[in-house]
Formats: C-alpha cells, sequence, structure tokens
C-alpha cells in the first residue's frame, strides 16, 4: 500500500480496539504493567510464565509476521523474571528468554527482531535445558539496532547504542556506540550532551493521546470512507 488511507475516526477507532483488547487479555499475564501502556497489534503479543513486571509507558508493536514474545521459563520453579522500566519500546520481533533475570531500564528502545536471552538453554556437553545462566542489564536510555542478540551476563550501558545485526556477548560501557559479532566498542557519546528521550513525549502535561491524534489527523488528512474502500478494491498509483 502506498500511503495509509484510513479516515482518521476509523484510525482512532481501530486504536481504542486495539487497547481494549490489549488491557482485557493481556495485561493480566503481566504481574505488573504501569499506567500509559500502549500495544499495537496486541493479538501479536505473547507473554508466558511468570515474574514478568513492566513500569509506566510501555509502547509495543508486533505484527502476524512479527509477533512479540517474552517467556520466563519455569525451570526451577519460575526463578525467572523480565523486569522492563518507564518509556521503553518494544518493536516487531522482539524476543526476551529468561531463566535467571533480565532488567531493562528506563527509556530503552528495542528495534525489530532483537533477541535477548539470559541462559544457553543447551551446553556444548550438557545438552540438557536450561544450560548456563547469568543475567542480563540494559541500563536507562540504551538503543539497540535490528536483528541484535545480547547473550547471557551482559549488561549494558547508559545511553549506549548497539549497531544492527550485532552480537553482545560481553559488557559495553556507558556512552558506548557497539557493533558486531562479536559486539566491540566503535565509537563514544559525550555522556554530557543533551540526550532526547522517549520521556519527552509525556513531559509538559500533555497526553500522549492528544500528540497521537495531532499527528495521526496531519498523515489522514483528507482520507475518506469511500477512498478508503477505493484503495482496498481498486488500487492506483493514485489510490
Amino acid at each position: 500500500m502506498r500511503r495509509d488511507h484510513h479516515p482518521f475516526w476509523a484510525e482512532r477507532a481501530l486504536d481504542e480496539l486495539n487497547q481494549a483488547w490489549a488491557r482485557h487479555f493481556l495485561f493480566p499475564q503481566f504481574d505488573t504493567i504501569g499506567a500509559g501502556a500502549r500495544f499495537l497489534g496486541p493479538n501479536f503479543v505473547e507473554i508466558q510464565g511468570p515474574n514478568v513486571r513492566v513500569a509506566d509507558h510501555l509502547h509495543v508493536f508486533a505484527t502476524r509476521q512479527n509477533p512479540v514474545s517474552i517467556c520466563v521459563d519455569p525451570y526451577d520453579g519460575g526463578v525467572g523474571h523480565v523486569n522492563i522500566g518507564s518509556y521503553c519500546v518494544l518493536s516487531p520481533g522482539v524476543r526476551m528468554r529468561s531463566a535467571i533475570g533480565i532488567d531493562i531500564g528506563d527509556n530503552c528502545m528495542l528495534a525489530e527482531g532483537t533477541y535477548v536471552t539470559d541462559a544457553d538453554w543447551h551446553d556444548a556437553y550438557h545438552r540438557i535445558y536450561p544450560g548456563k545462566r547469568k543475567p542480563i542489564r540494559l541500563r536507562d536510555n540504551v538503543w539497540i539496532g535490528d536483528g541484535v542478540t545480547i547473550c547471557k551476563g551482559v549488561t549494558i550501558g547508559e545511553n549506549s547504542i548497539i549497531g544492527a545485526c550485532s552480537v553482545v556477548t560481553k559488557d559495553i560501557p556507558d556512552n558506548t556506540i557497539a557493533a558486531g559479532n562479536p559486539a566491540k566498542p566503535v565509537g563514544e557519546l559525550d555522556g554530557d550532551a543533551a540526550f532526547s528521550k522517549r520521556e519527552h513525549l509525556f513531559a509538559g502535561g500533555r497526553p500522549y493521546q492528544e500528540y497521537k491524534d495531532e499527528y495521526d489527523r496531519g498523515r489522514l488528512q483528507g482520507n475518506t470512507l469511500l477512498g478508503w474502500a477505493r484503495s482496498r478494491l481498486w488500487p492506483t498509483r493514485k489510490l
């Protein structure tokens, strides 16, 4: 589809339906879930196991082709956990697997296809699950690129960025750009610089819904129900 032909009112209705679906079916799967959580494609989000906790304003985007999955393994009575801080984003295809503990700070962004696992699940000789386990920690304002794998025992420092398709096997310091397999530092960030963060979307007392409505009205301006139907049934370069 060359562009989105939904009328604004239809987009808003679909969004409200998604949030209602999430509140009814998804929210009970979390041990705790903070205010302002929003889900796009909530029926493609899977939460398995206990001890999954998220703070305020988590945004999750999932699709049929790239579902989002968070699993705490029940091995040893479910000692693992996943804790996600405020203002975080999980993009399509994010997977988290915990046997001992994954802790994600505030303002973290996990891009499409990120895989976070705190266990090997099978060792080279001892091939009975879950294998070796070490906790993972992402500190505040970490940005994880597309297709990154974060392995057991890793801590990624505040503000750091992990390049696309990297495999993180060792700790990454604060204010560092890292990339590769295995990921290694390739650049530095100024820790004293003014970082824009996702929490700034919620600053000033303006509800996020107002911000989203303003954006959607702009990009969907002029769309009609008839035009939407025509774009679905008889698409052209104009539709």
